[in-house]
Order: C-alpha cells, then structure tokens, then sequence
C-alpha cells in the first residue's frame, strides 16, 4: 500500500515491527559500551565502600542545537531498555580483569557480575517532547557506583537521537506540514548503526519516509526509493527493451506497451514543443522499463540528460502510456540545477499535458527534488519566486524534499552536548560551581512542570524543589531565571503539565512505552504548543526556563556554602 508515493507497511509488518521496536535492544547496547572512567570510579566507590550510597543524577543539556530555541527530546526508549538488560556477562567480566590494573581486587569482579538495576529508578519527561535547556531530561536515583555505570551509555543514546530529531523538526518546519519529507541519509550516515539511528529519530522529528529498508523492517517506518540514474545510464535505446508488454489493468490482457508509449512521445513532443529528436532514446527505454517493472509506482528521475528537453518528454509520453492502459504515473525526481526554475517549469507542463489530454490528475503529479539540500535551501526555495513566460511570479512546485547528509550528518552543529551531573547523595544536595555561570549545577532532586497561557500555548518551565505543591491553574506563581537575581515574573497559568513520569521503578518498566508512531505524533502535538517566535529560523525568541522562589534561595545558598572565601592582601 502507498500514501503520496509513500510505501505504507501492510497492518501485520507495521505489528511486527512495533513488537521488535518495543521488546528488542540494540546489540552494541551494552554495559561495556562506556568510558574507562566510569569502570575505574565504581572500583573506587567499591574499594571506598560507597556502594549503599544513593545519588541522584540529572541529564541535561545547556544550549539548544542549531541557533534554535527548541529541541525535540528522543531515545527514551532505548535507554530504558539498556537499564532493564544492564548485566555484565562472564566475558565482560573476563574482559575487564584484563583491563584495570592487576592490583585490583577480585571480589570488585563478583560485585560487577551479580550487579543489576532493581534499585534504580528513572524519571524522564515523555519522548517527543519539546525540551529546552537545563530541565533534566531523566532523572536517575540509585546506587552510586550503578548510576555512575549508566551515565556514558544514556548520554550517547540521548544525544544524538535529540540532534537528530530536532534538526528533522527544524526541516519540517521550514517545508511546512504539506510537504512530503523523506530521509535519504543512509549512505551518508556515520556507520550502520548511525544510519538506523538517524532513520528512527528523523521519523520522530516529523519526516515522512525513509529510503532505509531496514529502517522500514525494525520500526515500521514507510519505505521509499525509485531508480538512480545508474539505471538510466544503462540502456542506450528502445531496441534493448526485451521486454514490450504490459498488462491492462483490471484484466489479463497484454498490451505492447512500447508501441503504446511511441504513440504518446510524437503527441508529447508536439504539445510541450521539444525536438522529439533530443529526446534520449536510451533515457525513454529505462523509463518504459521501469514503468513496465512498476506500473502502480513510476516516479522517474528525469535529471540525467536534460529536464525540460528530454526528461520530463519522454517521462509524460510513458506516463501517458500507462493511463491508457488504466494506471497513474507518480511524479519525478529532480536532482540537479535550479530546483525551483525547473520545478515551475516542470508543473507548467504537466498541466499542459493535462488540458490537452483531458486528464486532470497529471496536473498534480509528485515534484520530487533531492540535490544536497540543507535547512537554508528550503527556506530559500520557499522566498524565490519565479516568472515564466507572462505569467505573474510563483514560487517552487516541489511537493517533496528528499534530504540525505545534512539531515543525518548534522553538519550544521555536530553535537547535542547532554551531561550527566550529581546532584544528590544520600539526600545531600550537591552542586557544581563554575567560574563560567552556564555550567552551575541546579543541585538537588527536582520537579518540573511545564505553564500554558491561555492561548494555548507553553509560557515557561518551572523547575522546583520535590517538597513544593505544584502549581495550580489560574494561581499567580513567581518564577525566576536560576542565576540572574533581577530577571523574574509572576505567572497565572492557564494549564500545568508535570514533565517527569516514572518508567524504571522495582526492577520493572512501570510505564508503557509508546511506538514510534505515537512518539512522532506527540512530536508533532508539543510543536503545535510552542510559540512561533521560538520556531522561527532567524532570532528566535528564548524561552523562559524558570526556577521557583524557594528554589532559587537554595541554589545560591548552597552555592554561598561551597564557594571559597577569597582573601585580599
């Protein structure tokens, strides 16, 4: 089945893949897929008998990604998968004792073997959300020598699926939500695990499809590909097609399609007024060939010789031939040039063709257009207005974008930047000092809880101490910026929505972990809350991350506490 010229997975894959996507885990997933340092400081919490001790750790990022002002929060579920399968086997121990120092003791070794998480507890805000920089986006209590063994393996399942998605959101803000986005970066990717990565998260963030057929198989994710121009490249002329027939649809007769489709190039050629001799012979058998393999599916990429001479001619003269014969060509790929010129042009003759030939549908034929494109192409594409003929100026008619490198690669910003910091032990808050103020720690465990006006829309995040009443709807709330003493605000939210929920508690996931597809809907759902002036590519306006009042005198008391005293002489 396809939507748009999307292949959808029929109901029992689509189950399949939701089953793999939810029970599953990554293989390379594991307790040894860590820093040395972490293993070196749980011998020393062990030899310094601080394993009873518990500790709360928050994750969190400082700066959105991309000049933006918003991030999209993803790989929850893989890191609740990692606590509920964290064991180190017989060969990871055996491994290890080859690792740290022959002085190290062996009992350290049994204690790493019968380790597990039934102690730990994860609280996370919900995958999907938007996030924004120092609310904890998981929150871990344990054992401490536990919790420290967790820290490497989450920041890099949490990194780079949130750089992904976001920068997939960002691209679908920029094309709009009519646009048909599709991710083509698998074979740009940074390994194979990358590239299923950024497949999964892109869906989250908002694209539509993806060319990864694994991608497709693990986590249900519509899959699409046409023909590269390889294969336009390797035929020469109609003569080598070896195949001419092709079956009316709705019976079994068969038609010689190729002479279908000679009939229809002599039309074409006339109405779009090109030279049918220009039109590539070897070019008008690949896509007779292909329409043949793909009759329900012939989207063509017409860029290989010439587009408006010879691409999109011999595409609509096949594209014809199939209508006759009672299917629907796609569409086309574009791949090179000036996108949204050709784009125009391109449009301007499928309507030709659909007045002359009395058939509508060509008028809205897919316009595909791939070619290296970035976030700035598409906001360019979407100022550029072209003028063909004497018609007034238009914009592109592309209708769907296929974005590879710059989406998967991140080029724009290589890293999301999480960290991992203590910020409770045994009910003692702790804190990081700084002499650059961004990278104070907001000690102690904490509640958030996200403010809506009465338009809908989030106003602020407010971050408060676990022994606060939340705040209620229509109650005034002071919020403060955690650092800047001046910078302050009463709030009457019109809505309150606690962020963090409880999904490891006991030894047990204690909340349902949706499937992609309701991630990426609830993607789409949190954009819709968040104001346009934090969307906006260019200056977008901060949002406000707060603290309550009570919080704030215990941060700069702690901070007061731990700081040394200087002394003038």
């Amino acid at each position: 089945m396809s939507v748009n010229g999307v292949a959808v997975p029929d109901s029992r894959n689509a189950k399949m893949a939701k089953m793999e996507s939810c029970n599953d885990q990554n293989g390379v997933i594991q307790p040894l897929l860590t820093d040395l340092y972490q293993i070196t400081m749980a011998y020393a919490y062990w030899k310094s008998e601080k394993c009873d001790d518990t500790a709360v750790y928050d994750l969190f990022f400082r700066r959105n990604p991309f000049q933006g002002e918003l991030t999209i929060f993803a790989g929850l579920e893989e890191c609740i998968k990692f606590v509920k399968n964290f064991h180190y086997s017989d060969t990871d121990i055996t491994y290890l004792k080859t690792v740290l120092p022959d002085t190290s003791e062996p009992e350290f070794f049994r204690y790493l073997a019968h380790l597990d998480t039934k102690d730990v507890q994860v609280y996370a805000i919900e995958e999907g959300t938007v996030v924004f920089p120092r609310v904890p986006l998981l929150r871990i209590e344990g054992p401490l020598p536990i919790v420290q063994l967790l820290e490497t393996t989450l920041l890099n399942l949490v990194n780079y699926a949130s750089l992904v998605a976001t920068n997939a959101a960002r691209f679908r803000m920029a094309a709009g939500p009519e646009k048909i986005l599709l991710e083509f970066g698998l074979r740009r990717a940074q390994g194979p695990d990358g590239g299923l990565s950024a497949s999964r998260y892109c869906y989250l963030g908002g694209f539509d499809g993806t060319s990864n057929v694994l991608a497709g198989k693990l986590f249900g994710i519509p899959v699409r590909g046409t023909h590269a121009h390889a294969f336009v490249n390797s035929f020469t002329g109609h003569h080598e097609l070896k195949r001419r027939t092709l079956v009316r649809k709705g019976s079994t007769e068969e038609v010689d399609f190729a002479n279908v489709c000679e009939s229809w190039q002599h039309k074409v050629a006339g109405v779009l007024g090109v030279d049918k001799g220009q039109m590539n012979d070897g070019e008008y058998a690949a896509f007779m060939s292909y329409a043949m393999a793909f009759p329900d599916g012939f989207l063509s990429l017409v860029d290989t010789y010439d587009v408006i001479r010879s691409g999109v001619p011999n595409f609509c003269a096949v594209g014809l031939g199939l209508v006759e014969l009672g299917y629907m060509p796609v569409g086309i790929r574009l791949d090179s040039g000036d996108l949204a010129y050709q784009s125009v042009v391109v449009r301007d003759m499928f309507k030709k063709i659909a007045t002359t030939f009395n058939e509508p549908r060509f008028a809205t034929l897919l316009i595909v257009a791939s070619n290296d494109i970035n976030e700035e192409t598409i906001h360019s594409l979407n100022q550029q207005k072209v003028i063909l003929g004497t018609q007034p100026p238009q914009g592109h008619s592309i209708d769907s974008f296929g974005i590879g490198t710059h989406l998967v690669t991140c080029q724009k910003q290589p890293a999301l930047g999480c960290v991992f910091k203590l910020v409770e032990v045994n009910k003692l808050p702790r804190i990081k000092l700084s002499e650059d103020v961004d990278k104070v720690t907001i000690p102690g465990k904490k509640q958030a809880y996200r403010l809506y006006g009465h338009d809908g829309n989030a106003l602020v995040d407010l971050l408060q101490m676990p022994d606060e009443a939340p705040p209620e709807v229509g109650c005034r709330v002071l919020c403060r910026h955690p650092f800047q003493e001046s910078k302050r605000a009463y709030v009457r939210p019109a809505n309150v929505m606690p962020l963090y929920h409880c999904f490891w508690k006991d030894g047990k996931v204690c909340r349902p972990l949706p499937c992609l597809r309701d991630i990426r809907q609830h993607t789409e759902e949190s954009l819709k809350h968040v104001r346009t002036d934090h969307k906006r590519a260019l200056n977008p306006t901060p949002y406000k991350v707060s603290v309550s009042d009570k919080l704030y005198n215990f941060i700069h008391d702690l901070w007061l506490e731990n700081a040394p005293i200087g002394e003038l002489s």
